[in-house]
């Protein structure tokens, strides 16, 4: 069952980041004229996996019309189905799930014990993330259980000598008594909401993990992009030695009554995994969420076998494919310790919204989402190239559009508009790439949608 970058990200690491991805780095920031600090002479790339359920009051799907809805993500998973997950991560290189777990789900333990099964039978890596929006301060003697029941499995993900274990929140938790009860070492790298608690903490903690992968202020707090590495250095600085990973996530936008709002990432996942390039830290969460429909920063097809919160309203029928082709050679580059990814044939990759972002919907009742005032109305083209070559892009009834392109994997953005996207690549004369987007853009809907279809078209389909 495909997994879809779930509801945190990416991450890699130097040792395992979702989405939506999270890299981790080490030492000061590269700014400052210093190497970042390698702990590790491996790196490794690991994806947010959301094992937890999902609690969302989903009034505005009008599909489901339920309230207050709690399913398991992935309550009914078989040992196969995280196999297939697993083996479509391990394609594109990912080497690691961050397991994001809940305390209150009863299916927890059956999961994790299915996931580490999994993961040993297709040469895969996991490690727990203890979500405390479900865990708590007291909760120290079953965070302690799961930690020692599975700290030296074989498919846990080793960090340093010692088995990586992080969280969502749950700053100021004590790792320490953990760690004294725990046989085998622990290196814990906890979410921080604030860089400026590391300085001071008392808890124990090995390094952090930043939930800001999206343009903001702190919190969920909406600003205009891009997208740019503020919030790295300050925790690299506020870490001083300790370990960094750091997020990377292709999108975020959602539709719930308690959360409707969408951050400003329109070309995020070339811009921050050209960030990561430059950084080049220990660890990666390299997609906050592989798995997370919700908060649309999956990077797979829409699979009907996840439990629907809602989410299938602006999922369903939205693949998010073409970002798994540009998050290859990116993690392969990162692994090596490359500047920039290398391109092993010529292909492009396609994302846009279904309609522009003034088109009223008639049947929704919950409004536009929160940020839309700060998206451009653009079709974003990623191309991967092996020698320079013109883009043509015709947006609905705009005129053709071109753009000289580089080598290599360079995102451009058109101005949108209404109808059939079409799109070529020509070099020497010759035309290697075209073929046209399977999304019409609409100026019509009857729910907002600020999710993105993903498509690609190879050099074949010339």
């Amino acid at each position: 069952m495909i997994f879809y970058l779930l509801n945190r990200w990416f991450t890699v690491v130097a040792l395992f980041a979702t989405p939506f991805i999270s890299l981790a780095l080490s030492g000061r920031p590269w700014s400052s004229g210093l190497v970042p600090r390698q702990q590790n002479s491996t790196k490794y790339v690991a994806a947010h996996f959301m094992v937890r359920h999902s609690r969302n009051p989903v009034d505005s799907a009008p599909i489901l019309k339920l309230r207050d809805i709690q399913v398991g993500i992935v309550e009914n998973y078989t040992v196969s189905d995280w196999k297939q997950d697993m083996e479509l991560a391990k394609e594109i290189g990912i080497d690691a799930f961050a397991l994001n777990c809940a305390k209150i789900d009863s299916y927890t333990p059956t999961q994790l014990a299915k996931a580490y099964e999994a993961a040993s039978q297709v040469g895969f890596k996991v490690f727990i993330s203890f979500d405390f929006a479900y865990w708590s301060n007291g909760d120290t003697a079953d965070i302690t259980a799961y930690m020692q029941k599975y700290s030296s499995h074989p498919a846990q993900l080793q960090y340093n000598g010692a088995a990586l274990v992080s969280t969502f929140v749950g700053d100021s938790f004590d790792w320490g008594p953990v760690k004294e009860k725990t046989d085998h070492a622990i290196y814990a790298v906890p979410n921080l909401q604030d860089p400026a608690e590391a300085k001071s903490a008392t808890t124990s903690i090995d390094g952090a993990f930043s939930w800001y992968a999206w343009p903001t202020d702190g919190g969920n707090s909406i600003i205009r992009g891009p997208m740019t590495t503020k919030w790295d250095v300050k925790f690299i600085e506020d870490l001083g030695n300790k370990t960094y990973m750091a997020p990377v996530s292709p999108w975020f936008s959602t539709h719930y009554n308690t959360k409707n709002w969408v951050f400003i990432c329109e070309d995020l996942i070339t811009r921050r995994w050209d960030q990561m390039l430059s950084m080049k830290p220990d660890l990666a969460l390299a997609t906050k969420e592989a798995l997370d429909y919700g908060e649309s920063h999956y990077i797979g097809p829409y699979s009907a076998h996840h439990s629907d919160d809602g989410s299938s309203q602006w999922a369903k029928g939205f693949p998010h494919d073409g970002w798994r082709i540009i998050s290859k050679p990116y993690i392969k580059a990162y692994k090596s310790g490359a500047s920039s990814p290398t391109v092993e044939s010529d292909q492009l990759v396609y994302w846009y919204r279904p309609t522009p972002k003034g088109v009223k919907c008639s049947k929704d009742s919950l409004g536009p989402p929160q940020g839309i005032d700060m998206l451009s109305d653009s079709i974003f083209v990623a191309t991967l190239l092996k020698e320079p070559a013109t883009l043509t892009v015709t947006s609905g009834s705009n005129k053709p559009a071109t753009a000289e392109v580089e080598a290599g994997i360079v995102t451009t953005n058109f101005t949108m508009g209404v109808g059939k996207q079409t799109f070529s690549v020509t070099r020497g004369g010759s035309k290697i790439i075209s073929g046209d987007g399977e999304l019409e853009i609409k100026d019509t809907c009857d729910y907002y949608n600020f999710n993105v279809y993903v498509g690609s078209i190879d050099a074949s389909q010339a």
